[in-house]
C-alpha cells in the first residue's frame, strides 16, 4: 500500500519517515517529495508499504501525531490525476 504522509517539516528526511514507520512493518520504499527548483521539501511524502494491515494500522497510529514539531497527516495515498497542465484557453 502506497502511503500518502503530509506537513512534513521542511528538515524531515527520508531516514526519518523509514524510522517513523518501521516498527509497524515492512518498508518497500520512502520518499520526500522535493521542490525541482529550490531543492527543499514540499511538505509531503509517501512510505510504501507491501503488507495493507500493517500499512493500515500505521495510518490508524500515525495519522495526527507529532513528527519533528509538526502535526503529520497520514492516509493512503490516492492515485494521481491527470491534470491539464496548459487549459486551452475559453473565446
Amino acid at each position: 500500500m502506497n502511503i500518502f504522509v503530509g506537513n512534513l517539516s521542511s528538515q524531515t528526511t527520508e531516514q526519518q519517515l523509514t524510522a517513523l514507520f518501521s516498527p509497524f512493518g515492512m518498508i518497500r520504499s520512502t520518499k520526500v517529495i522535493m521542490d525541482n527548483y529550490t531543492g527543499r521539501s514540499k511538505g509531503f511524502g509517501f512510505v510504501e508499504m507491501p503488507v495493507d494491515a500493517e500499512a493500515e494500522r500505521a495510518i490508524r497510529e500515525l495519522n495526527s501525531t507529532l513528527m519533528d514539531a509538526q502535526v503529520i497527516v497520514v492516509n493512503e495515498a490516492r492515485p494521481r490525476t491527470e491534470k491539464e497542465r496548459f487549459p486551452k484557453p475559453r473565446y
